[in-house]
């Protein structure tokens, strides 16, 4: 009898956080990255759940998806899906405020200046981690300025007790391509393609390569 697909879940895509019915706060995320990492790892022959934001294009054929909307959406998928997961790729671009009240109608322009009062979304990859079990392994992103990339990288790696963590220029939002770095918590600094960038479907094989075989 063969080993069972390992499981990894991955999320991508940004959140929508309601103004109103029709209004939002959000990143600009087009989910790309994460959609090439579902596609690797199931051409790979891992088990895969992808949970996909709000974005236009279709999800990888031969991968399980749940969609989302908002951070709270999101909380909720990873509720049900993370605990049989062997892996999580924290890739979605989550919104880091939210409106704290959202009102349901369409509001009118009024052409008057208009205060919203935000509060800050819930911090999902660290919630992973105060319940993850022994074994499984949590990888999440980081976006930032080049110039300071790597050493906010590391700081998010120790603070929210990750396994490793990609360390992702903000030139990658949109773009083709990517020339991350991946930090672990063992030490390692990690470059695919000797350092320059990658597109992204060549980084999200690289990526899931590195996660070893499918099979235990």
């Amino acid at each position: 009898m063969s080993a069972r697909a390992r499981r990894l879940l991955i999320t991508a895509g940004p959140t929508h956080e309601p103004i109103d019915a029709v209004r939002y706060i959000a990143n600009r995320s087009s989910g790309r990255l994460g959609l090439a990492l579902a596609a690797a790892a199931r051409d790979a022959g891992w088990d895969v759940t992808l949970l996909l934001g709000p974005v236009a294009a279709e999800p990888p054929a031969g991968v399980t998806t749940h969609r989302f909307e908002s951070t709270a959406d999101l909380a909720a998928r990873l509720d049900a899906c993370f605990p049989d997961c062997d892996v999580l790729i924290m890739a979605v671009a989550v919104a880091d405020y939210r409106p704290r009240s959202a009102t349901v109608p369409k509001l009118p322009r009024s052409g008057r200046p208009l205060r919203l009062e935000l509060e800050p979304t819930p911090d999902l990859v660290a919630a992973c981690v105060a319940r993850k079990r022994p074994g499984q392994r949590i990888i999440g992103f980081a976006l930032e300025d080049a110039a300071a990339l790597e050493s906010r990288a590391a700081e998010k790696l120790r603070r929210k007790g990750l396994d490793a963590i990609v360390a992702n220029p903000l030139e990658t939002m949109g773009a083709g391509d990517i020339g991350a770095v991946l930090l672990t918590a063992g030490g390692e600094r990690l470059t695919p393609g000797g350092g320059g960038p990658l597109d992204k479907a060549a980084f999200a094989r690289w990526l899931i390569a590195w996660l070893g075989p499918a099979t235990p």
